[in-house]
């Protein structure tokens, strides 16, 4: 059998490893092959599948706020930029916003972030009490200081339908797409020359962007690298109430609970505490997390949701970086031609396009060209040097 190469090979063809290979393509700069290689093209059970589907401009760090600002604008012309054979497929982007909650406590911190949103061009609001009662008076918010209020840019969309709105654009462009796993990385010295798929099948190439989502780790591992990073579920249950909520946003309360409408109804969820978090590889929703912390926080913070129902919920994956709860993106130093993007821990999907477009400038052009996000590289991991984001949801 003849060996095959490609330039670049990217494990998982998920949000990441497709953007990562529209983006390559799509450089008039590069020349070369793209193969994705990814298990279950029905993509079921991936992260982007399972997920909120939602994006937001309302972090506390520069990187994450201007990486989903870019997705903001990347949807906007989503249209335009996907259309293969004269089919443009929709992402059913709405831009219903985020509303951030807080107390007393949380406001020199909401304050403190709105700031920084707004000086990087995002269209946030900050509403004090009497304006959150004005504008929803479905709220309950006697414990409440105030709120911020995505405008515009902010909201949810079809997750599954941007993603394979890019992976068809890549396609089209000429990528690959294998149905496979990548199951061991081979070495020489500081530098790969080959993956090893699952039929013991190799592949040579010249660099590899590891896109492996929950699987990133035991995919480093391959390579001797110790990435942080591990599977924790997460829930989404769909409920349906009698009362309405006029324009209501994607809420996010100060617990950390978040909801907003989708269809007839309302998705929500909330993060277990730490205690009860482990890795997880199974798709058991989490039905006592609901009864017992989700529902009636809620119901605290909206009265019309006591008389909710829920009719359906499921649970997926974060790959969740437990150094910083930050992507970690970029070469690691003992390998020259590995690449990571890995630890979202929940902003995969909206932050795939500004992170495929940083991949494909750091593999075609040696460095980042459209956004520096240096700062999310191996060397705060290896220094020890954690960037706090206030805003984890």
């Amino acid at each position: 059998m003849t060996q095959q190469h490609f330039n670049v090979v990217i494990a998982g063809g998920a949000a990441i490893g497709s953007a990562t290979a529209y983006f390559l393509t799509a450089d008039p700069g590069f020349r070369g092959t793209v193969t994705v290689i990814e298990p279950d093209p029905t993509y079921q059970f991936s992260a982007t599948a399972l997920s909120a589907a939602s994006i937001r401009h309302q972090f506390s760090t520069a990187e994450n706020i201007q990486m989903s600002l870019f997705g903001t604008e990347f949807l906007r012309g989503f249209k335009n930029r996907m259309g293969v054979d004269g089919d443009c497929p929709d992402p059913a982007f709405h831009e219903g916003g985020y509303l951030f909650l807080a107390t007393e406590k949380g406001l020199e911190t909401l304050t403190r972030n709105q700031a920084l949103q707004s000086s990087l061009g995002a269209d946030i609001a900050l509403l004090d009490r009497a304006q959150l009662a004005r504008r929803f008076p479905w709220l309950a918010i006697d414990d409440l200081a105030a709120g911020a209020l995505g405008l515009s840019g902010e909201g949810w969309l079809d997750a599954y339908g941007m993603m394979q709105g890019m992976r068809r654009k890549a396609i089209e462009q000429g990528a690959r797409y294998l149905k496979d796993r990548v199951i061991d990385l081979i070495r020489h010295d500081g530098h790969l020359t080959h993956v090893r798929l699952r039929d013991e099948h190799t592949i040579a190439c010249d660099a590899v962007v590891n896109a492996a989502g929950t699987g990133a780790a035991r995919l480093a591992a391959c390579a001797g690298i110790d990435l942080p990073v591990r599977p924790r579920k997460r829930s989404v249950f769909y409920v349906q109430c009698p009362g309405t909520l006029p324009g209501c946003p994607m809420v996010i309360d100060p617990s950390g609970a978040y909801f907003r409408p989708e269809g007839s109804g309302f998705i929500m969820g909330i993060a277990p505490d730490a205690d009860h978090d482990p890795d997880a590889s199974d798709f058991d929703v989490q039905h006592p997390l609901f009864e017992e912390v989700l529902w009636p926080t809620l119901a605290a913070r909206v009265p019309t949701f006591e008389a909710l129902r829920c009719t359906r919920s499921w649970a997926g994956h974060y790959d969740m970086n437990l150094f910083d709860q930050n992507l970690i993106l970029g070469l690691h130093p003992a390998i020259d031609n590995l690449y990571f993007a890995n630890g979202l821990s929940g902003h995969g999907m909206q932050q795939a396009p500004a992170i495929g477009r940083a991949l494909s400038e750091l593999i075609i052009h040696g460095r980042f060209q459209s956004l520096d996000l240096s700062r999310l590289g191996w060397q705060r991991i290896l220094q020890q040097q954690p960037i706090i984001e206030h805003n984890i949801v």
